[in-house]
C-alpha cells in the first residue's frame, strides 16, 4: 500500500517551517492577501510546499492565484458556470473520477485515447474546456476531496490520476498535448501539491524514451508521484488501488451500473458519507444530467 508524504503538513511541521507559515500569513494580510475566514494553513501549505517553503517565491505564485481567480471568475464558477455540451463533450475526451484509492483519495482518470480534437472543438472550444477544468478543480476542492476526508477520518488534499494512452498515435501527440498542456498550467500554477500519485499507462515506446529526458528537470518529489507504465500495468496499480475500486476495463472489479466512466462513484455521492450528496451535486446533475450510482437526498 502507498504511504503519504506527511512533510510540510499541519501536524508535522518543523518549527522553522511554524515560523515560516507564520511569517506566511502576516505578510500576505499586510498586502491584503490572506483572509483567515477563506484561506486556511492547509491552502497556505500547499503553495509554501510548492515553493520549498521560500516566502518571497510561495508569496508571488499565492498572489498570482488569488489575481487569477478574481479576473476567471473562479469564486463564482460552480454557481454560475453551465456546461450544457458536456454530454456530447464527455464522448470525445473521456475523463471521469472513479471511487478511491487505499488512502481514501479519489481517482481521477483520463482516456487520452480517447480524444478527438476535430470533434470536441466543433461542439465547444478551448476556452469553455478550460472553464470546465476550473469547475471540476473547484468541486474537487470543495466537495469530493471533503467527502473523502470525512469518510477517511483525516484531511485529505491530494487525488491519484490514471492517464491511459492506449490508442494515442505519434500523430495525435500535438494536439492531444496541446490540450493536456493547458490544463496542466492552470493545476501546475494555481491547484498545487494536489497530486498525489500519478499512473501513466499504455505509455508507447516514444513516450518513456521523452519522459527520461524531461524526469531530469523536475524535482525528486514530483518524479516519484509518477510512473511511466507500458500494458502491464496491473499489478503497479493494486499497490495504490483495491481491486474493487479499479474499473474491470484496468484489470479490477468494478463494473458500475451503466458504466464505470458514467458513475461517478465515490464517497461524494454513494451515500456512505452522512450530508452528501448536496445542494452542489444536485446543481451538477441538472446541469450535466444524472449520474448512474448517484444517491438522491432523502
Amino acid at each position: 500500500m502507498s504511504s503519504e508524504n506527511l512533510n510540510g503538513r499541519l501536524g508535522h511541521l518543523t518549527p522553522q517551517q511554524e515560523e515560516t507559515l507564520a511569517q506566511f500569513k502576516k505578510e500576505l494580510e499586510a498586502e491584503g492577501y490572506y483572509d483567515p475566514e477563506k484561506n486556511d494553513d492547509h491552502s497556505l501549505l500547499r503553495f509554501l510546499r510548492a515553493r520549498k517553503f521560500l516566502i518571497p517565491a510561495a508569496k508571488k505564485m499565492w498572489i498570482d492565484y488569488q489575481n487569477w481567480r478574481k479576473e476567471f471568475g473562479t469564486d463564482d464558477i460552480l454557481h454560475n458556470f453551465d456546461f450544457p455540451e458536456y454530454p456530447v463533450v464527455k464522448k470525445f475526451y473521456p475523463r471521469f473520477y472513479h471511487k478511491t484509492d487505499k488512502l481514501g483519495r479519489p481517482i481521477y482518470i483520463e482516456q487520452l485515447g480517447g480524444v478527438d480534437v476535430k470533434q470536441l472543438f466543433a461542439v465547444t472550444n478551448i476556452d469553455r474546456m478550460l472553464k470546465n477544468h476550473v469547475y471540476e478543480y473547484e468541486k474537487l476542492v470543495h466537495y469530493r476531496l471533503p467527502a473523502c476526508s470525512k469518510k477517511a477520518g483525516r484531511y485529505l488534499e491530494q487525488s491519484c490520476t490514471i492517464l491511459d494512452l492506449k490508442g494515442v498515435y505519434i500523430t495525435q501527440f500535438p494536439s492531444v498535448a496541446n490540450l493536456v498542456k493547458q490544463v496542466s498550467t492552470i493545476a501546475q500554477n494555481y491547484y498545487p501539491e494536489m497530486l498525489g500519485k500519478m499512473y501513466i499507462i499504455n505509455a508507447p515506446m516514444l513516450f518513456t524514451g521523452v519522459w527520461s529526458v524531461v524526469k531530469g528537470f523536475l524535482d525528486e518529489v514530483t518524479v516519484s508521484k509518477i510512473n511511466i507504465l507500458g500494458s502491464s500495468y496491473k499489478s503497479k496499480l493494486l499497490e495504490t488501488i483495491d481491486e474493487s475500486s479499479l474499473p474491470k476495463f484496468f484489470g479490477g472489479t468494478c463494473e458500475c451500473a451503466g458504466g464505470c466512466q458514467h458513475a461517478d462513484q465515490g464517497p461524494w455521492n454513494d451515500g456512505t458519507v452522512e450530508g452528501y450528496p448536496q445542494e452542489e451535486l444536485e446543481k451538477f446533475n441538472r446541469l450535466y444530467g444524472p449520474n448512474v450510482g448517484t444517491v438522491a437526498k432523502s
